[in-house]
């Protein structure tokens, strides 16, 4: 390993596990970037706002917490909260009960016709879908009287603010930049921070000029919308999508245990033990079915887009070949990867969600014997000879495969869809129940609470060497114009709701800025009988105001006079020269500094300034 790479992984592993001293990464100025505005500020947020009780207490992490605060201050929906509570977890039966029980303190009256209910089957089999029908009454009754209440409480106008501060513009100062950790098909992909966090995230760029000679606006455009679109612990979450002079980046979750194509095959003998291949399948199984549950097709899985993060879990990345399906509508296509593409892909046929169970039993096979399934390691064949064994020939089995794993890759890896394990109407609850994961706790697994068999060395870096990773050429002969300024405008959103709030809770800010008044009453910013700070002046700005007040004063003083003399006032970025006046003269002196100039137009007698002729500027 050279020095350069082992240094600048281990800060960015740092960085990524709350590193960085006592700000933990965070800007000097985090809190300033992350002021509330004044509520008053947020009359036109709270006039427009979908207002949606799951949406806003309970989909949205943020507001999910902000209600059960309010929730907190009357004891009856406490208990609603409590019980829950219970029904996720599925595991502490002393909670039910109380919550159950008629005769205790804490019963909640929503749920007293289904306590029996709940009783008898927790006692049966203790799972989170014997408590659908009573959690779906507790929501019921919060999102009646409760959630209006809450509407008129400090909790949701805090919330509020928490918008305000999501909706602020996203540019290229709001994150710090690290080393490149590869190559996507239109850039660079390096890891980043944001400034007012210190969340580590990695940002794909997309060369504009690169994007526009490739004619990849659409397939550009239909990434960042599904990303944006999906949110699942087993794809890669987008956080931010903003522009900079040059290019559009995608700032999405960081992975920093490598792909599997290296753990494969750079990290001992090629393959896995069959523990591993299990648990990464489920994984792989569940990203899947959530992405096929927005009708989104992935049709790229193979090793090298699936991301292992610090805890040895892993996600599914790259979405680039994605596609929503219509309903009812097959859709025909004939992209992905030599090797791993379904047969009804390979021949232009119609499909659905198939080509993906078929990558999953592509990717199974690989990870068990340390080869992919129609061709060997570093084998030198052409794509035609590839095709031609994905559609006529059957996959060998070594003695490597059990026999479930070699039963779950013939059912997955079958030719004719129709018959292929997750193509019928079960769908991938087929998959799950397959005996090659009898091991596995899919609600465990979805809850994140499922400990991976393989943790990576934080110390270790599973990825090529910085210097080894190949630069991008200049893109010459493409001119940008106004056509394609109306697509970075659809591109460059800024951040993603929920990843947002998972960040603000998740780097603590949530915690230390979410403060209200003493005694549970409303701090000055949420107060609507208090008119709002005027906003804060920077020192520059102050320094110009004076000199505004300077020049106004001179001017009424010479009023009458009628040559016309422009004196140039100063801002952030042209250097400007200052002509010191004369001890006797009025004009002010501004030192020279890094500025922008703009003009401010007065009238001035020569005579009022003996060293000048009427030609000279006071100010250059």
């Amino acid at each position: 390993q050279r020095p350069f790479n082992c240094c600048s992984h281990q800060l960015i592993t740092s960085l990524s596990l709350g590193g960085g001293g006592k700000r933990k990464g965070r800007s000097k100025k985090w809190k300033e970037i992350l002021r509330f505005p004044h509520i008053r500020q947020c009359t036109e947020l709270s006039n427009t706002i979908d207002r949606d009780y799951m949406s806003l207490c309970e989909k949205q992490p943020i507001g999910r917490l902000l209600f059960r605060l309010y929730c907190e201050t009357r004891p009856e929906l406490l208990r609603c909260i409590h019980l829950l509570d219970a029904m996720v977890t599925h595991t502490n039966t002393h909670q039910y009960n109380v919550c159950l029980c008629v005769q205790s303190s804490e019963c909640v009256e929503a749920a007293e016709s289904l306590a029996e209910q709940c009783r008898e089957n927790l006692e049966l089999h203790p799972c989170k879908e014997i408590f659908s029908d009573c959690r779906k009454a507790l929501h019921d009754y919060l999102k009646g009287a409760p959630f209006s209440d809450y509407q008129n409480s400090m909790y949701f106008d805090r919330f509020l603010q928490w918008k305000m501060l999501e909706r602020q513009p996203i540019t290229k100062d709001t994150f710090r930049q690290y080393r490149v950790l590869g190559k996507g098909g239109f850039g660079e992909v390096c890891a980043c921070q944001v400034r007012a966090t210190g969340k580590m995230y990695a940002c794909k760029k997309l060369e504009k000029k690169r994007i526009k000679k490739r004619k990849g606006e659409a397939m550009a455009l239909n990434e960042k919308q599904i990303l944006e679109k999906v949110n699942s612990r087993f794809v890669v979450s987008l956080a931010y999508a903003y522009e900079t002079k040059d290019a559009l980046c995608l700032v999405l979750t960081l992975m920093n245990g490598g792909d599997l194509k290296f753990h494969i095959y750079s990290m001992g003998t090629p393959g896995f033990e069959k523990d591993r291949v299990q648990f990464y399948a489920a994984q792989i199984c569940c990203g899947l079915d959530h992405l096929h549950q927005e009708s989104i097709v992935y049709r790229d899985l193979k090793p090298e887009n699936i991301l292992l993060d610090d805890n040895g879990h892993i996600r599914i990345s790259d979405l680039g070949l994605a596609i929503k399906v219509p309903e009812g509508e097959p859709i025909r296509g004939r992209v992905g990867t030599v090797g791993y593409m379904a047969p009804e892909v390979i021949n232009n046929e119609r499909y659905g969600m198939s080509p993906d169970w078929w990558g999953l039993g592509c990717l199974i096979y690989e990870m068990t014997a340390g080869r992919s399934p129609f061709r060997a390691r570093k084998e030198r064949v052409k794509r035609e000879e590839v095709e031609k064994r994905v559609q006529e020939e059957e996959e060998e089995y070594s003695d490597k495969f059990t026999e479930d794993t070699e039963a779950i890759c013939r059912a997955l890896l079958t030719k004719d869809p129709k018959q292929r394990l997750g193509c019928t109407v079960e769908g991938s609850a087929a998959v799950k129940a397959h005996c090659f994961f009898k091991n596995i706790n899919f609600k465990r697994l979805e809850a994140g609470i499922q400990e991976p068999s393989f943790v990576p060395d934080p110390r270790a870096v599973y990825c090529k060497d910085v210097l080894d990773i190949e630069q991008f050429s200049t893109v010459k002969g493409v001119n940008l114009d106004q056509t394609d300024n109306d697509f970075y405008f659809k591109f460059a959103t800024g951040c993603v709701s929920i990843p947002w709030q998972h960040e603000m809770i998740d780097t603590e800010c949530f915690s230390d800025l979410n403060v209200f008044g003493p005694h549970g009453t409303r701090s000055p910013d949420l107060d609507w009988m208090t008119p709002p700070e005027p906003p804060r002046r920077s020192l520059l700005d102050r320094i110009l105001r004076r000199h505004v007040r300077a020049c106004t004063v001179l001017l009424n003083q010479h009023s009458d006079l009628g040559t016309t003399l422009t004196m140039s006032l100063c801002l952030p970025q042209i250097k400007m020269n200052c002509i010191n006046t004369h001890s006797h003269s009025n004009v002010p002196c501004i030192c020279s500094s890094v500025y922008t100039s703009f003009s401010l137009t007065f009238s001035l007698s020569p005579s009022h300034f003996p060293l000048f002729s009427s030609s000279t500027p006071i100010i250059k």
